[in-house]
């Protein structure tokens, strides 16, 4: 078998083998088929796309590319949630104390983030002391005492993806569903998880920029998860503005404990809520979404969720301290609102702006390894179809550079549109699919 014929195959449009995939993947993963070779075959795929069965092998071989974890060590139903990600997305970290406080166990591996913040490791390493990196009994042990625990990708886990995904970077091919679709259900499949919860999110601050990409991307994954057996379920939802109020690390962190006090902005709550009320339904703790809901808003109510996160925090090499006092996590040296220019109602926010002058700040990072400020970010006081008046913050800059602030206060100003006239703000939750039915 040659590569190229591979190559020729695609780019005609056809259909590749289950072999082919296999000679494909083992192929560059042992590093006797060149970068060049596939990035060819990458491109070929963005501009050909792939049929259900050869997404579904790809994901396969990917997934077989190293270890696979088998968690029957944990008892219980073992559940995890994956985001596509956007501006101020945050909610992991509110969402598994909450599910874990219902009895549902949460097993979770994160990455870091790439772009406008860091991942949920960033984030959660905000906690001073805190550990990502957990060996397999520790890991195990913490689910079945407190039924939660996040920590980092092992380096064996799915070496496929992190290969490819470094050249599509590199090579304009990230944004192909069939590539999106395996390079997210591979890792999801190789956690070792009974049940999947996928967030997938379109818009001006989202990967996929419409609904129906979105739609489109969410049933191909659903497609794969049939194939290897394995529930999943997707929530279609909004990033045509931030989530939230907070974007920069330690600031989303004290945003999430202030929704597990019951203190959180309404759109980060619903959107926990309806993902939280889906898995403990898929986990049989719940008959059906109503009865979740009630459990999980007790979770809030009592403080429990609160507890559990506590718990959570110090088995990981935390303090609770700063859970119960968040004005002790990171702090930036400068804060300083943006005011508006002039009267009306926010029609829109350029969500992706918002995102870049966090980076801009020194909040995200541009390419792996770069270094990151935990303290920065900011946090809108104003959302779309709010009314605003003349001199009113729009939102409060966290900043340990003046020149950057001074740069990052301009563009804010820009990235707000205020008209006299309101606008009717769209659904947070889109869709909610099963592979069966829109719900």
């Amino acid at each position: 078998m040659r590569f190229v014929d591979i190559i020729e195959k695609k780019k005609e449009g056809q259909a590749l083998s289950k072999e082919e995939i296999h000679f494909f993947i083992d192929g560059y993963v042992k590093e006797e088929i060149p970068d060049y070779q596939v990035s060819a075959l990458l491109m070929a795929i963005c501009f050909q796309g792939m049929n259900e069965q050869e997404t579904a092998w790809l994901c396969e071989e990917m997934l077989y590319s190293g270890d696979v974890m088998d968690l029957s060590a944990i008892k219980g139903v073992k559940c995890d949630k994956h985001s596509t990600g956007g501006v101020g997305d945050k909610t992991s970290l509110s969402l598994a104390p909450m599910v874990a406080a219902c009895g549902v166990k949460v097993a979770k591996m994160s990455g870091r983030g790439l772009g406008h913040t860091g991942g949920t490791l960033d984030k959660a390493e905000s906690i001073s002391g805190f550990q990502v990196n957990l060996s397999e009994e520790e890991f195990f042990k913490q689910v079945n005492d407190i039924g939660l625990a996040i920590i980092g990708q092992t380096k064996s886990l799915v070496p496929a993806d992190k290969k490819l995904y470094a050249l599509r970077d590199v090579t304009a091919t990230v944004n192909s569903i069939p590539l999106i679709a395996s390079s997210i259900m591979s890792k999801k499949l190789a956690s070792g998880a009974d049940t999947i919860l996928l967030d997938v999110k379109f818009g001006e601050g989202a990967f996929m920029e419409t609904s129906e990409k979105a739609e489109e991307l969410a049933n191909c994954m659903i497609s794969i998860g049939k194939y290897f057996h394995k529930d999943v379920r997707v929530i279609i939802s909004n990033m045509n503005q931030p989530l939230g109020n907070a974007i920069g690390n330690a600031l989303e962190v004290k945003e999430a404990i202030a929704t597990l006090n019951g203190n959180g902005p309404e759109d980060l709550r619903e959107l926990v809520l309806v993902l939280t009320s889906l898995m403990v339904v898929k986990a049989g703790k719940a008959k059906d979404i109503r009865e979740a809901r009630i459990l999980l808003e007790e979770t809030l109510d009592s403080g429990k969720a609160l507890q559990v996160m506590k718990e959570w925090i110090v088995a990981q090499g935390g303090t609770a301290e700063e859970v119960e006092h968040p004005d002790l996590l990171p702090q930036a040296l400068c804060q300083e609102a943006v005011c508006a220019e002039k009267s009306g109602f926010v029609t829109k926010i350029h969500t992706e702006e918002i995102g870049r002058i966090c980076m801009l700040l020194g909040g995200g990072r541009a390419k792996k390894g770069d270094p990151i400020d935990l303290s920065v970010g900011l946090v809108l006081r104003k959302k779309v179809g709010d009314p605003v008046h003349s001199g009113e913050s729009l939102a409060i800059l966290h900043a340990n550079d003046r020149e950057k602030l001074a740069e990052a206060k301009e563009r804010l100003l820009k990235a707000y549109e205020i008209k006299k006239e309101p606008v009717a703000v769209r659904p947070l939750i889109w869709k909610i699919l099963d592979g069966t039915e829109a719900e």
